[in-house]
């Protein structure tokens, strides 16, 4: 039999993969790929909400990349990935510009009507950075299960939009680092004190762009999504690939 080989940063695991091109109400395509476990139906799915794309964020992101990666194979997570508009990554480019938060409201809308559209289940929006506030803008929506919020800044996001996740009572998990360079947990845990069910987690030692951290992140994210198969493992025994390392680790 063979043995397990360990999970590296760069690893890709076996999945459906898609590419998509999701259709915005005010008229633009945007690049985006969807991964499915290779067998059998997806319990969850994860909408990953990329990083300011003025600062390099984008679908590849190294959190999100490697949940794309790991966890249709590892957890049963179905992972829809995207540029929002104007964003470039290894996938292509999305049409039009960024908007710093105001039309990416159509962006956010258009993933969640292609899951859907899909038929997905159990649909969890995963911001990341300025991926939080759009989330926290535009996801609370009817067929939104939760969300978890990686790093939130909250920079975007209005009281009232907050507060508006307490009237939901959907689940909103903010996943915050002790050294994060725009919301560390003590004021994290006041800010999303207007939420009652908001699970704010600290992450020791965390940083920002998680950088050497993701496992700790898919471990969080898999708790909520799909119990069972936290935490994930970090071995495999089955067919392996590797992609080349150029975003392995980016924000």
């Amino acid at each position: 039999m063979e043995e397990p080989r360990r999970i590296r940063a760069n690893s890709v695991l076996p999945a459906r993969r898609e590419r998509v091109s999701l259709a915005t109400a005010d008229g633009l395509d945007l690049v985006a790929e969807l991964a499915l476990p290779l067998s059998g139906e997806p319990v969850a799915t994860m909408v990953c909400l990329h990083p300011l794309p003025t600062q390099g964020g984008m679908m590849d992101s190294h959190v999100f990349r490697k949940a794309a990666a790991r966890l249709p194979a590892l957890a049963q997570i179905a992972v829809l990935r995207f540029n929002t508009r104007g964003t470039t990554s290894a996938h292509g480019t999305s049409d039009g510009r960024f908007d710093e938060a105001r039309d990416e409201r159509y962006d956010v809308a258009a993933a969640i009507e292609y899951a859907e559209f899909a038929e997905l289940p159990a649909v969890w929006l995963v911001g990341w950075s300025f991926g939080t506030d759009l989330a926290l803008k535009y996801g609370n929506d009817p067929a939104v299960t939760g969300a978890i919020l990686l790093s939130p800044a909250l920079r975007y996001c209005t009281e009232s939009e907050l507060g508006a996740w307490a009237t939901s009572g959907k689940p909103l998990v903010a996943v915050v680092p002790e050294y994060d360079d725009y919301l560390r947990p003590a004021e994290a845990r006041r800010r999303f004190a207007v939420v009652p069910q908001a699970e704010v987690i600290d992450v020791p030692d965390g940083r920002h762009l998680w950088v050497g951290q993701a496992d700790t992140v898919l471990d969080i994210v898999v708790a909520h999504l799909n119990p069972a198969a936290a935490p994930v493992p970090r071995t495999w025994n089955g067919e392996m690939d590797d992609i080349a390392p150029s975003i392995v680790e980016g924000p």
